[in-house]
């Protein structure tokens, strides 16, 4: 099952026809290739550095008039998008498989939550709320208000090279603000052929040109982003190494940066876990897409009474994975994005088995032989008896470490002894554990929860971690706030002049 893999020119006609179905311009200088058999995909057009002073000029003129149309109207672009990204959900999906090598059934669901966030902000658009706030002084009102903040840069990453702008521009733009788009460079098409739908949106609903721009290109024009003091946020996807460089650089502007940075995420599993759900929960989040999700599980925690017999169903399943083609049906792993990608993976399990590791199961390339510039790898299951400092790292790519635990104040201690602090859950039937580990003392991450796994975040929520994850949200909630300004205001119609705090001041 997908052990047979395309042919360059197969691929390529294919990427060329279904971004054109989109509306997207192909072609080019620049060639972006496969991972699927890590041959030549498609060229497209790239931009440098000095695009960013042109686009953000157009951006702020967009976001002149945009900032004066009343949020439902807003919304109403949005809506239009959402129903876009529903026609050609297939064809992005596969745009998707070809550049990053996600299994068609997770393509899908990558514009799916494209459509769902459309629909949060949709009805958003209706709910941007203040407060009304009880004044000291009599005859006057508080209240806040919230105003479009700006133009809004995003940088997204390749592994998610769809579904993240979605979160950011949904919400922009009905709160008022334009987005330019720095997309990774290794998923070009599927970022043209988003902006040519929005583009599309926006002509459609007369809405003001540019509200949306696309700039292709490489580090250099994400730098140029960062810097330029007309982007009033900026919002990052990538590696905690790229956050320390985007964060200090942002803030010595006094701009705002929202950071969605690394994960290294944990599943506890306690003595009275279900082990058939645990293994289901654990499996699909530690080798679903090919472990290269910030949410992806690393690392198991699992109760002396119950590590043996869950690390057999785990090596048993990850035995039984089929890895290959991802655009072929019943392939649940599809490849690496590149050789980068598989030498870390190669050179983790090599410090783990260094560090006290046993390598259980998987770890072996695959394919080699049909596609020597294509990388898939067996995910990784590797035992280890404590907590080591390969274990703290985060490798993107398929590996998981079980760990042992006696207390359950133990396994939480080991949950949160890491940098990083997206994701994380706990396997058990007892629910003074799960409320111990959803509390205060529990878990410190971003998204903690109880029988399912680290991984397939729901749009309702906000999304995002904490200390080495960067400490932004995005997505639901209450995230549209990061992309308005708040005023304070108070409203005096006493005729009146009293001061706060008792304060006289005659004249």
């Amino acid at each position: 099952m997908g052990t047979t893999l395309p042919g360059a020119d197969e691929l390529a006609a294919l990427a060329r026809e279904t971004a054109k179905r989109c509306g997207a311009e192909v072609g080019g200088e620049v060639t972006t290739t496969s991972p699927i058999n890590g041959l030549p995909l498609a060229a497209v057009d790239w931009v440098d550095a000095a695009a960013v002073d042109e686009a953000v000029a157009r951006a702020r003129e967009a976001f002149l008039a945009w900032r004066t149309v009343p949020a439902p109207a807003r919304g109403a672009l949005v809506k239009r998008l959402g129903e876009l990204l529903t026609e050609h959900k297939a064809d992005l999906a596969t745009l998707i498989s070809l550049e990053v090598g996600k299994i068609t059934s997770e393509a899908l669901g990558e514009v799916q939550e494209m459509i769902d966030i459309c629909d949060f902000a949709v009805g958003l658009s209706r709910q941007l709320y203040g407060r009304t706030i009880s004044s000291e002084r009599p005859g006057h009102r508080l209240m806040e208000t919230w105003h479009p903040l700006g133009v809004v840069g995003v940088i997204s990453a390749f592994n998610f090279p769809a579904a993240v702008w979605s979160w950011n521009a949904a919400i922009a733009l009905v709160c008022g603000d334009p987005v330019v788009w720095k997309p990774s460079e290794l998923a070009p098409l599927t970022a043209l052929a988003c902006a040519a739908l929005l583009d599309r949106a926006v002509a459609e609903q007369g809405a003001p040109a540019y509200l949306s721009q696309v700039l292709i290109g490489g580090p250099e024009v994400g730098e140029a982003l960062v810097d330029h003091p007309g982007i009033a946020l900026v919002s990052a996807t990538g590696s905690t190494r790229m956050g320390r460089a985007v964060g200090p650089r942002v803030a010595a502007r006094f701009g705002r940066s929202l950071l969605e940075l690394g994960g290294n995420n944990a599943a506890v599993v306690c003595p009275s876990a279900d082990l058939d759900l645990a293994t289901r929960g654990i499996v699909f989040s530690a080798a679903g897409t090919a472990g290269q999700r910030c949410t992806t599980m690393r690392r198991v925690i699992a109760h002396i009474d119950v590590a043996d017999a869950l690390v057999e169903r785990i090596a048993a399943a990850y035995r039984r994975l089929p890895i290959g083609n991802p655009t072929t049906p019943g392939t649940l792993v599809g490849p690496l994005i590149n050789e980068r990608a598989h030498t870390a993976m190669r050179d983790a399990l090599a410090a783990a088995l260094e560090q006290g590791g046993t390598l259980i199961a998987g770890g072996g390339r695959r394919l080699a032989d049909q596609a020597p510039n294509a990388f898939y790898a067996e995910p990784a299951l590797m035992r280890m008896g404590e907590q080591t400092p390969i274990v703290t790292q985060e490798t993107f790519a398929p590996i998981l470490y079980v760990l042992p635990y006696e207390t359950l104040e133990e396994a939480i201690a080991l949950n949160n002894a890491v940098p990083q602090g997206l994701s994380s859950s706990i396997f058990t039937r007892d629910q003074a554990e799960a409320e111990l580990f959803l509390s205060a003392e529990g878990s410190d991450c971003g998204i903690v929860n109880v029988n399912i796994g680290t991984s397939g975040a729901e749009i309702g929520g906000a999304f995002g971690g904490e200390k080495e994850t960067g400490g932004g949200r995005e997505s639901g909630s209450d995230a549209w706030r990061g992309y308005m300004r708040r005023a304070t205001n108070t409203i005096n119609y006493s005729g009146a002049l009293p001061l706060a705090q008792g304060v006289e001041f005659t004249i």
